[in-house]
């Protein structure tokens, strides 16, 4: 890894330092399950550098964030939610509630989703 904070745990998951349910692993990222499910499948895909956020990533970093949308897929497909579908949410700063500064995509799937995914003032979908 070329970027590695000593102090971040999802930095520590990806270097083996603390132990996960692993999903999915390449030389990219790495996916496990969350702790703290909302879902019947939540997993937690991350890659193996560390980036604290969306907002963090550069034109470096295509490859990166394509590897993680890309095990996206496969983690679907391991967990039996490919043909049923599922959803993969990125939280991004304070007000997504992001809890890790270490760029993450949450797939979630095993259940019927609503929309919108918050609670709060209802709008119809793409509309404000």
């Amino acid at each position: 890894m070329s970027r590695y904070d000593p102090d971040c745990i999802f930095c520590k998951i990806a270097a083996g330092h603390i132990p996960a349910k692993l999903v999915y692993k390449n030389e990219h990222v790495v996916a496990f399950h969350d702790v703290n499910p909302v879902a019947p499948v939540h997993v937690l895909i991350i890659p193996l550098e560390h980036i604290p956020s969306l907002s963090h990533l550069t034109p470096d970093d295509t490859g990166i964030a394509a590897n993680i949308l890309l095990a996206a897929r496969m983690v679907a497909e391991k967990t039996g939610v490919l043909d049923s579908g599922y959803r993969v949410v990125f939280n991004n700063g304070p007000d997504s509630l992001q809890s890790v500064g270490h760029i993450h995509a949450h797939l979630l799937g095993g259940k019927t989703m609503g929309w919108p995914p918050f609670p709060g003032r209802e709008v119809l979908h793409g509309q404000d």
